[in-house]
């Protein structure tokens, strides 16, 4: 099983990549599915973690799209309040963007919030019904982090494609480069040719960026309050025109910009506007952040660079997938925020032009400190702490390629341990501290 650069970026809407993107999936693929002119109704029951946080990350919307037929990669965020609201107002949705079936929330989306499935705790379950009553069509599914779903009898999200250089590992990644006498990029590049041609790829990636660039740019613009509940105040806004009308000489004004674009990225998403899972929406805003420190104030800096930075920062990530998990839900946040920590840094390092073996201690460096993360959101939404979050997530990113670069690649923990040390650390961490806000800031700070 091979993952692609676009397995890892995936384009969608906010707040979260596994309760919201994939839920949207999971529902179109089943809506899909279904003989037209036979469905007369359809249940959804979502299980774990979807449902204990689910309304918090509009698992509820999504699964509504879905079902109505829309995509979370190409569906205008300004159209979901209309959308789901006329299917809550007239209680039927149009399925898979044919007939009108009845669509009754409180009895059609059932949230099972003491009870979950046993192969992730991101499990929904579709069932299709005759007009007589009787099902006739069931799937079930599972949201396994980044915007993946599987369905109950799939591998792992993969795509089945034979690649020149497949690596499950750090050692065998850094093995190819020196026998192939290849970078990180490269690497990912040539097998991306399994997919596309160099072309496509480089379009795909200018277009990853471009969208990253939008939200941060949206997010920028953003005033008010977040919706939710929570009475969370955007900040971008005010910290870009503060930012753009006090020029500053103090050295650590680069880090405001780099907070800046993290906090604008992430206020976006959890205000449902179209992010990149990066690899995650809660962590979406890390690599954005990272990149446009890049761009702004990197000399050099060109948009072949980007896409180096992407592809590299590809290669890690699916070393966290393939070996470990991008979902909260199974490894808290140090599978989200971490993750992309360890992503940014490798990328920033590549695009520093920085040797293979320094990139993966850089990589390493980004995970190593971000150990034991929890992921404990207030009220199930993706504000507190997640969007602060990101923004320490990118300046460790920043840091962690620095301190690699001042070395010279070799160094005491290998990357394959510490991603490993993470997958046994989510493991053994307690399921009230993984997306469940069931534990830490949670339950000890009041919903106000």
């Amino acid at each position: 099983m091979s993952l692609s650069a676009f397995d890892l970026f995936k384009i969608g809407v906010g707040p979260s990549s596994s309760h919201t993107v994939g839920p949207m999936w999971a529902a179109l693929r089943f809506a899909q599915s279904l003989p037209v002119g036979r469905v007369a109704r359809v249940r959804v029951d979502l299980y774990g973690s979807l449902a204990l946080t689910g309304r918090g990350h509009a698992t509820d919307q999504a699964v509504i799209l879905g079902l109505s037929g829309d995509r979370p990669d190409t569906i205008d965020p300004d159209t979901i309040p209309f959308i789901v609201g006329g299917v809550r107002t007239d209680q039927r949705l149009r399925l898979n963007g044919g007939a009108f079936i009845p669509f009754v929330e409180a009895t059609d989306l059932v949230f099972h919030m003491d009870e979950s499935l046993p192969r992730h705790p991101n499990g929904m379950r579709f069932t299709a019904f005759e007009a007589d009553g009787g099902a006739f069509a069931t799937k079930t599914f599972y949201s396994v982090g980044g915007g993946f779903v599987v369905g109950e009898d799939d591998a792992d999200g993969a795509t089945e494609m034979k690649v020149p250089f497949p690596f499950a590992s750090a050692t065998e990644l850094l093995e190819i480069g020196i026998r192939e006498n290849l970078t990180i990029a490269g690497i990912v590049r040539a097998n991306e040719r399994s997919w596309r041609t160099d072309a496509e790829t480089d379009a795909g990636l200018d277009r990853l960026w471009g969208v990253m660039e939008s939200c941060i740019e949206r997010g920028c613009r953003g005033d008010g309050i977040l919706p939710g509940g929570l009475n969370v105040r955007r900040r971008a806004g005010k910290l870009y025109r503060t930012l753009c009308s006090q020029p500053s000489n103090d050295p650590l004004a680069v880090l405001d910009w780099v907070s800046l674009f993290a906090l604008a990225v992430n206020e976006e998403n959890a205000a449902g506007g179209r992010v990149v899972t990066a690899p995650t929406n809660g962590a979406a805003g890390v690599i954005p952040a990272v990149l446009m420190y890049y761009r702004r104030f990197v000399a050099g800096a060109s948009a072949d660079g980007v896409r180096t930075f992407l592809l590299t920062a590809a290669a890690v990530g699916m070393l966290y997938k393939r070996n470990a998990s991008l979902s909260a839900a199974e490894m808290g946040c140090q599978g989200e925020v971490g993750v992309a920590c360890s992503m940014a840094a490798a990328g920033l390092a590549a695009v520093m032009g920085l040797t293979n073996e320094q990139i993966e201690n850089a990589a390493e460096i980004g995970m190593e400190h971000n150990l034991g993360l929890t992921c404990d959101p207030i009220g199930g939404l993706v504000q507190v702490p997640c969007i602060e979050r990101n923004t320490m997530g990118a300046a460790k990113a920043i840091n962690a390629a620095r301190l690699a670069m001042h070395g010279d690649g070799t160094h005491r923990v290998p990357l394959d341990k510490v991603i490993e040390t993470m997958r046994q650390t989510g493991v053994d961490m307690q399921s009230k501290y993984k997306e469940t806000a069931l534990g830490g800031l949670a339950v000890n700070v009041v919903e106000c």
